[in-house]
């Protein structure tokens, strides 16, 4: 089971792992916290939608339907239900603050309705952000803090019985960039030396990883699910998110294990190359 901020989040960071998994044969369920009501809106045939939350909030909540078919048999969650918890914004913006924003909602509720979704989904695997977010965005932040702020009511038989079967979650793992990957990327001319500076926060040093899927088998799903999301990226452009994304490495995705016991892994760094290495 992964928790994503937003519609096309899950597809950038963990598309080729859910594409993988499905087409192994594993249950593969997606939280999608908001529906993105305040995403850039990048594609001028859909400059109506600027500046108007609610539909382009309802708009993404097509796009990810049809990302998520290019991705495989994927069950899909909305926290709280569509439209319950809303974009906050990036950082420091009032909206982080506005009614409804997903970065200042009632902890109690959102621990509840992530509960009721991990009883439901019993996943053996979840995948979120790390503390930070990956890149500071509070909506990540604070899908970090759902995920994570559930996993012991949601094992606690007393806690909120209605909700089902209390579920202890074996393994969980928060997405990881490699460090090494701003190294390539400046070595390919992808990234100036000025522009690490900015990204390397983002970045985990290789020897802290914990696991690495090889997913580029299932690169073209990863972009073609990309395409979907037609009113927040551009593949296909000359930019730099452009040549990353279309490098079959991008089908490469990392992640750091935070909870449950490290399986048997490969190289000198021991990375597990399947996120069930371990489990019975």
């Amino acid at each position: 089971m992964l928790v994503h901020a937003h519609p096309d989040d899950e597809a950038t960071g963990t598309g080729a792992t859910m594409a993988r998994y499905s087409a192994e044969g594993a249950t593969v369920s997606l939280v999608t916290c908001t529906s993105g009501e305040l995403g850039e809106v990048i594609a001028d045939d859909l400059a109506h939608l600027r500046d108007k939350p609610q539909e382009l909030g309802e708009h993404r909540r097509g796009e990810i339907v049809r990302a998520l078919d290019e991705l495989g048999d994927i069950k899909h969650h909305w926290l709280g239900g569509p439209g319950r918890f809303h974009d906050s914004g990036m950082a420091g913006e009032d909206t982080n603050h506005a009614a409804g924003a997903f970065a200042s909602a009632d902890p109690a509720e959102v621990t509840r309705a992530m509960v009721a979704v991990l009883r439901a989904e019993r996943p053996h695997v979840a995948v979120t952000y790390d503390q930070n977010g990956g890149y500071g965005h509070p909506d990540h932040i604070a899908a970090n803090k759902a995920l994570m702020g559930a996993l012991e009511p949601a094992a606690d038989p007393s806690y909120e019985p209605e909700l089902g079967e209390a579920w202890d979650v074996p393994k969980v793992y928060w997405t990881a960039m490699p460090r090494s990957l701003l190294k390539r990327a400046v070595d390919e001319g992808l990234l100036s030396e000025e522009a690490v500076a900015a990204f390397e926060p983002s970045t985990v040093p290789d020897e802290e990883l914990t696991a690495q899927i090889d997913g580029r088998e299932f690169h073209a799903h990863k972009l073609a699910a990309l395409r979907a999301y037609r009113s927040q990226v551009n593949i296909d452009d000359d930019g730099f998110f452009a040549k990353m994304v279309n490098d079959p490495e991008f089908g490469r995705e990392h992640y750091v294990l935070v909870r449950g016991e490290r399986g048997p892994g490969e190289g000198p760094s021991r990375w597990e190359t399947d996120l069930f290495a371990g489990l019975d």
